[in-house]
């Protein structure tokens, strides 16, 4: 199966529709979300009918979850919380009542899907090799794919069965574009980068093209209007920096 693997999007429907429309051109199967539909952006019933319409996995994250009313928001930076209360007053109940249906975490697929990590599927960031290796130990498959950190990075361990490699530490850098996997043995935590918000200083929004028939997975990165997700930002009350932070990638 061809999967196209999205997160983080963030409500950001220019980078949206400019992802969904490369992973298109690759012909996949089905498309998996990975969370964080909504927050910091203009357009989250937009992407979230998109978002509904088009995946056939999705899970839910920590800003979904907050929207929602779910999740605390003490531990948001004050800049999140501000536009997960936009969000919350400017979102639709069709939308609301989609994101109630997803839980942050499906073990279901062959593929584990998390939104943050295997051992915190809400709240950890998973970017360097020491928290990959114990997550790893965590995940319920073989081959995991996470988001949140709004990076695009792998981590393996070798062996395919959670007692190889003991006391192997788990091996992983950030990802470029292009950048092709094979991943037909060692035990996987891949995260396909951001749709709406990268963080990795490339404003291009991200996916993963999965093929678990090959088990090979390749890096994709796309040129969105990043002019028009900024004025749609700056139209509204949401904080300024939303918006400029989106030309920078960070």
């Amino acid at each position: 199966m061809l999967l196209g693997i999205i997160s983080d999007i963030h409500g950001n429907l220019p980078a949206l529709e400019a992802v969904l429309a490369d992973v298109a051109e690759h012909s996949p199967d089905e498309i998996w979300c990975l969370g964080d539909v909504v927050g910091y952006g203009a357009s989250p019933d937009e992407c979230t009918a998109l978002v509904a319409d088009r995946c056939a996995r999705s899970i839910a994250g920590n800003h979904d979850l907050a929207v929602l009313g779910s999740l605390d928001m003490d531990a948001f930076s004050p800049t999140a919380a501000r536009a997960v209360r936009w969000t919350r007053e400017n979102i639709g109940k069709e939308s609301l009542a989609y994101l109630e249906g997803l839980a942050p975490v499906d073990e279901s697929a062959g593929v584990a899907l998390y939104h943050a990590s295997p051992r915190d599927p809400v709240w950890e960031y998973v970017l360097w090799e020491d928290q990959a290796t114990e997550c790893i130990a965590a995940q319920s498959e073989r081959i995991s794919l996470v988001g949140h950190s709004h990076v695009a990075l792998h981590f393996v361990i070798p062996g395919d069965r959670p007692q190889d490699g003991a006391g192997l530490p788990a091996e992983g850098s950030r990802a470029s574009e292009g950048d092709t996997l094979d991943i037909r043995s060692g035990r996987w935590l891949v995260n396909p980068g951001s749709v709406g918000q990268p963080r990795d200083r490339d404003p291009r929004g991200a996916w993963l093209e999965l093929d678990t028939g090959t088990l090979s997975a390749t890096f994709h990165r796309v040129e969105y209007d990043v002019d028009a997700a900024a004025d749609a930002i700056e139209a509204t009350t949401l904080p300024a920096q939303l918006a400029s932070r989106l030309y920078v990638g960070q």
